[in-house]
């Protein structure tokens, strides 16, 4: 179902409500099918990635154990700096695990791929990656991500837990930002 009113500064409405809730459902089956014999942990990425997360998790059919990060690298910009700092680590001991890595976006992969090694360094199982979006033409480097929600043209996003300067992560759908917003 199409939003009829979007937030004054979203160009248009990239993926409406029910078209996110019905996709995550069928990750969260799929997650429930590749891992029912030994579940894993979900590692969000905070904090875009609340959203996701939660509603992912609601989805799997399993026991899953939730835990979270936060490393930036986006200040207050668009663009990936690059440069990650971590702001927030793990509280579980993931070593011999199988870790999932929930993501609200993939644009660069600059940010992901430290994450990565820095995540297998502890001595997981294994690590794998799910996220909702995925910008194909952004990519500066590659990442095999296993469950992926949808693939978006290289717009600015913002809307269910993505934001431009902390605004906007409460929308409950995904909405291409007015350029006039970020371009002063």
């Amino acid at each position: 179902m199409p939003q009829t009113h979007p937030h004054p500064d979203v160009e248009r409405v990239l993926l409406d409500e029910q078209q996110i809730r019905e996709r995550i459902t069928e990750i969260g089956e799929q997650i429930a099918a590749d891992y029912a014999d030994e579940p894993p942990i979900l590692v969000g990425v905070l904090k875009g990635a609340v959203m996701v997360m939660a509603d992912l998790a609601r989805s799997i059919d399993l026991k899953v154990e939730m835990d979270w990060m936060a490393v930036s690298s986006y200040g207050s910009g668009t663009k990936s700096s690059g440069v990650v700092r971590i702001l927030k680590d793990l509280s579980a001991d993931i070593s011999g695990r199988n870790v999932l890595v929930v993501e609200d976006i993939i644009d660069s992969g600059l940010t992901l791929k430290w994450l990565l090694s820095n995540l297998r360094s502890r001595g997981p199982k294994s690590v794998e990656i799910c996220t909702l979006l995925r910008k194909p033409e952004a990519a500066r480097v590659e990442i095999d991500v296993k469950y992926i929600g949808f693939e978006i043209p290289n717009e600015f996003v913002i809307g269910y837990g993505l934001d431009y300067s902390e605004d906007y992560r409460n929308l409950p759908y995904v909405g291409v930002l007015k350029r006039s917003v970020y371009e002063v």
